[in-house]
């Protein structure tokens, strides 16, 4: 057999291969996947509901006007969504190595930056909330898709993607009565997203930093939990609503770092 016959070339880098990773290692972890996703339905269909009439709407701290924009701080601050959203998008343009899900992340944050500012343009009408999580489903089910795309392999990455986008979806128009589905999603899927990140990644996985992502998420929630104690503490400069904006859309750095032209990542001229 010929030196450079890619059947041999194939051969010679197999046991290497399976010394690295063996082989049903990444059946296995989809069995561990659709584990997960079974207990989320489960408790998004089962659990007891959550009435939306009673969810308290949070007051938002800062409600300053600036050149005739309500809530200015709240509402501006999505404009950071957009920004990353263009930016990612502009990254993946040509790219033939992006992780599944990667367009569907970016183009839910632009969506997320019109939901938001929607929203926090008059936050006590509770019908705007659709808006604002829609866009956020859209993006939660991209950033799933390419967890696990990255973790577990490309067909569980598309899998997720799809079941994630139109639970997502569902959750966030149910929400108008029922919250639980939408909590089942946010938070169970969350949990899933560090399952995952806690999980090596394939051979030929890109490399993500899923836990960078997570880490800006779980930051945004404590900004947003320190609404009213930030705004005071920083002197009425800024609340703890608007740095959620500002981290949750940094959440997107870490994908789009990973996405930066390199001298080993194809690119499609």
């Amino acid at each position: 057999m010929r030196a450079d016959d890619p059947a041999e070339a194939n051969a010679a880098t197999l046991p290497s291969i399976t010394r690295r990773l063996p082989v049903g290692t990444l059946a296995a972890r989809e069995k561990y996947l659709i584990g997960g996703l079974v207990v989320l339905a489960l408790a998004a269909l089962l659990a007891p509901p959550l009435p939306a009439a009673a969810w308290h709407i949070p007051h938002f701290v800062d409600g300053r006007a600036w050149l005739g924009v309500p809530n200015a701080g709240d509402v501006l601050s999505n404009l950071a969504f957009l920004a990353m959203g263009v930016w990612g998008s502009e990254r993946l343009r040509g790219r033939v190595d992006a992780p599944v899900g990667a367009s569907w992340f970016f183009v839910g944050l632009i969506l997320t930056c019109l939901g938001s500012g929607f929203y926090h343009l008059d936050p006590d009408v509770p019908q705007r909330l659709i808006a604002d999580r829609l866009g956020m489903a859209v993006a939660f089910a991209g950033f799933l898709g390419i967890a696990a795309s990255e973790r577990i392999s490309l067909r569980a990455g598309e899998a997720v993607l799809v079941l994630m986008m139109i639970a997502g979806l569902l959750a966030a128009w149910v929400a108008r009565d029922n919250l639980t589905p939408w909590v089942a999603v946010q938070f169970g899927g969350m949990a899933l997203a560090m399952g995952l990140a806690l999980t090596p990644p394939r051979l030929d996985a890109l490399g993500l930093p899923l836990r960078g992502v997570i880490v800006f998420y779980v930051l945004a929630k404590l900004f947003e939990l320190g609404d009213a104690m930030i705004f005071e503490a920083t002197g009425h400069i800024v609340s703890g609503h608007t740095l959620k904006h500002l981290s949750a859309a940094l959440a997107a750095w870490p994908v789009i770092r990973s996405l930066a032209p390199s001298g080993s990542a194809p690119f499609r001229r």
